[in-house]
Order: C-alpha cells, then structure tokens, then sequence
C-alpha cells in the first residue's frame, strides 16, 4: 500500500470513530509518547525459549529481546484458549465480564480495547495477522471497517487460518490477498512495510502469527533442525498420546524457531528506522500446548504447559536491561501495563493490575494470584467440563463447580507429578485456597451459573451457519434448529 492510500485510510477510519483529522494531526504535533509493538505469536508455550531454559529449542532473537529487557517468568493465559485469552489480552477484563466465554464467538462491540484507547490518544493502531475475535465462520474470514476491528485503523488480517504454506489476508476491501510464503512470513512484510510508512507517528501494532498453533510445520531448514527422538520431552510426558508425540514436538520447535527468525526481523526493521529506542516491545501468546504432557494435548488445561505463556517486555531507557521477575503477570494486566508505560490513563473497566512499577524495577510483587477461567468442555482436546483455578507464587490449584480438583506445590513439584487435593498434610492450604478462588470469582463478576454442559465447541458448531456473541445466542438457535445442531438438548 503506498504511503498516500495508507494515510487516506487511517483518516477514513479516524473519521469513522468520531474523531476529526484535525484533532489527530493536533496530538501528533505535541506527542513524544512511545510507541509499541506486541508480538503475539499463537500457542506458544512459555517454556519453549531458549531464556527459558529449555534445553533443545533455538530462539536467539527472543533471547536477545529478553536480554534487552525484563524476563516475566511467571507469565499466564487467565483462559487459555485462542478467542477467549485474545478478548481478555485486548479488553483487560476477564471473559466473565467481556463475554468471550467460548472460541470462535464474537467479540461484542460496545467493549473497550486497547486499540480503542490509543487510537482515541492519537495513535496509529494496527493489526496484523490472526484475529480470531469476529465469530462465525472462519474462512475467508474478512472482518469490515468499523466497530468489529475493534479500534485498529490499518489492517492486514483474516479470522483464522492455519494454512501455512498458502494463506490469504484481507485489507480494507472484501477481497482477499493470496500468499504462498510461510505465513509468519508475509505477516512480517506487512508488519515492516506499516513500520517504514508510520515512522513519524506514535503507533500501537499487534503483529499475530499462527504459527507455532498446530498443525506442526516449518520450512523444511527448521524442520531439519529438530530430530524427534533426541529431543528433551520433560518429565511429565506421556509417550503415545496422538497429537503429543516426538514428531509433533519437534515440528513445534521447528515452527518456533521459523517465527523467532521473523522477529529478528522485525527487531531489525526498529533499530533500521530508528524507532527502537522509543518503543515498547511486548512478547507474549494467547495459550500454551500440552504436546503430551501430562498425557493431554492442546490447551485449555490447568497444567503449566497450557497457562504458562512467554512474558518480555522491552523499553530502553525505562525497563533495566537483562533484568527478571518472578512478579505473576496474565493477559488481564497487559492492557493496563502498556497504557500506563504510555502515561495514558487506564480505562476504570479493565480489571488487570498495572505492573509498571515492577518492569522499571521499582517494585518486586505483582499480583498474589492469578485466576483461571474454563466455562465449557471440548472433547476435542479432553476438556470434560468447566472449571476454575488459582495460581500462587508456589501453588496451584484447579476445582470444579462440584468440589477439588487438582493441587500442586511448584516449589516442590514443578513438573506437577504429584497431585494433593486429597493429602492430609495440604488439607489447610487447601481450604485456604478454595476460600481464595471463590472470592476471587465474586470479585471479578465470574459465576458457575456461567458455565455450560452442552458440546458447544465440538464440531465447529459455532462457525458453521451463524455468528454468535454468547453460547445462551447459540443454544437458543439450537433449541429452532435441531437438525444443525444434533447432540444438543
């Protein structure tokens, strides 16, 4: 896109929110505000990065980044599982409150995000890559100017697609653009491209790769990286689980080395362009993978390899090189963070804790706790039903609506091998636990009278006809159309 289209459509946009050309160009000629890019590659586990400490994985660009900035290690999904994490990343409030409670709903208009408040602020916003917030059916996936883009002005995008060696993107016209890269790829061309044509503006740019999500591919040069049965595979994995074998993990680590490559890339293009020193760089994901462990697959789980996900955050000049944090940081706090390492006031809606003060070092604790949400089953990746969780500095613990489920002390068992919700000796921890969760629910507007029994994500159900905000819209259709939607009641 040339540099005058490119204009033209910000100002289309612009004028579309209510906001006059004027007032943009008045807040651009008094702003010295930093700019930001988050990176939000899709699946991507926190344990697989070489700053980590994993043992077979090659990330040296996000290691870099790391070394550069501030290592969140204790960095977590509150409802890992792509639609749902990506609303709580981009509202700040929890899916109890944004309403995003299943995959694949769409995310309600009349919400505030993060891209709302920049852009209001006078910045540039943009979105590359997956967006997976529109509901309905997925492929081709266009989402239109407007309130469906949820405050981003520039757009190169589609719903979801994890075709990776022949993809599709759409702008701001209904008609989709063909590529034939490797996905992360040409997302990173266009993520350059907006670098280079809004270099003299203060920006915020989400850049979402699929890639590491399943299915596990790389080019092949990634793939030859990664022989299967050498790899490290943990200690709590479990051989023979489809979907969790040697093969898949090292087609995983091919895909996040391929990605890490591409944000040497884009790392590259800020230091080129001179913008490095003036914006923040966030990495993180939406949700982790199980590959096996634990003898489960996927996400939505309550173990570390679904919840934990990656956490740097780069500033120079604000964030002390090198440094890192045990402080407990989730998606619901990266919205206020960002905005508040921006001096841009916090929506009083957002319910995430702002971590300014520990990533400029002048604070060691974040949160005491950080909540988890599942709402539903999905057989298809062995969630049975709805549950909740709490994680703490040195515990976890996982209940559903009927009683206990899981509890573990990291301290002692960080491959959580050993599960205590029935041993005497953690009786009182716990009780105190579960007292903690439950308030902690009531606290942020979470209710069991939320959850759902019904498979209500298997089998696409909820892309196949019709977009729906909420999983009572879709039962409700269901109830008139039992013929399109068998098995539920």
């Amino acid at each position: 896109m040339h540099r005058r289209t490119f204009i033209q459509a910000i100002a289309a946009t612009v004028a579309a929110k209510g906001l006059s050309s004027g007032s943009l160009q008045a807040k651009e000629t008094t702003r010295r505000r930093p700019n930001v890019l988050f990176i939000m590659p899709d699946e991507w586990r926190g344990q697989a990065l070489g700053c980590m400490g994993h043992p077979d994985v090659h990330t040296p660009h996000i290691d870099q980044l790391a070394s550069e900035g501030m290592l969140f290690r204790q960095t977590f999904a509150n409802t890992p599982v792509c639609c749902p994490a990506r609303a709580t990343i981009l509202t700040g409030t929890f899916t109890s409150r944004n309403g995003m409670l299943a995959n694949d709903l769409r995310l309600k208009e009349n919400v505030t995000s993060l891209a709302d408040v920049y852009s209001h602020d006078g910045y540039l916003t943009g979105f590359i890559g997956k967006w997976h917030l529109d509901g309905g059916p997925r492929v081709p996936g266009f989402v239109p100017p407007g309130p469906r883009r949820h405050g981003f002005q520039y757009w190169a995008a589609h719903e979801c697609n994890h075709n990776y060696f022949y993809n599709w993107y759409f702008r701001d016209e209904n008609t989709p653009i063909i590529s034939e890269k490797y996905e992360p790829e040409f997302w990173t061309d266009l993520a350059v491209e907006f670098l280079q044509q809004a270099r003299q503006q203060p920006f915020f740019l989400m850049v979402a790769p699929g890639a590491p999500h399943d299915p596990y591919l790389a080019p092949e040069k990634y793939m030859a990286m990664y022989d299967p049965e050498k790899l490290s595979m943990g200690a709590n994995w479990v051989a023979g689980v489809a979907g969790g074998e040697r093969r898949d993990m090292a087609g995983y680590l091919a895909a996040v080395t391929a990605v890490d490559d591409q944000i040497g890339r884009l790392l590259r293009a800020l230091r080129e362009l001179d913008l490095e020193k003036n914006t923040i760089v966030l990495f993180s994901s939406d949700h982790g993978n199980m590959l096996g462990a634990q003898g489960k697959i996927l996400k939505r789980k309550p173990w570390e390899e679904s919840i934990r996900v990656p956490g740097i955050l780069r500033f120079p000049g604000v964030i002390f090189p090198g440094s890192k944090t045990e402080a407990l940081f989730s998606h619901v706090d990266f919205a206020p963070t960002l905005l508040s390492l921006c001096g841009l006031s916090v929506p009083l809606e957002m319910q995430g804790t702002n971590l300014t003060q520990v990533a400029e070092g002048k604070e060691k604790e974040g949160p005491s706790e950080v909540l988890f949400q599942i709402f539903g089953p999905f057989h298809g990746d062995g969630t049975d039903r709805a549950w909740r969780g709490l994680r703490t500095d040195r515990f976890m613990y996982a209940r559903w609506q009927t009683g206990p489920w899981l509890l573990y002390d990291l301290q002692n068992d960080p491959d959580e091998l050993r599960n205590l919700v029935n041993d005497a000796d953690y009786a009182a921890e716990l009780g105190t636990l579960d007292r903690k969760l439950l308030d902690y629910m009531a606290r942020v507007g979470d209710s069991w009278a939320l959850d759902w029994t019904a498979p209500v994500e298997d089998g696409e159900r909820l892309v196949n006809y019709r977009t729906f905000y909420s999983v009572q819209d879709y039962l409700a259709w269901a109830k008139v159309h039992p013929t399109l939607a068998p098995g539920i009641p």
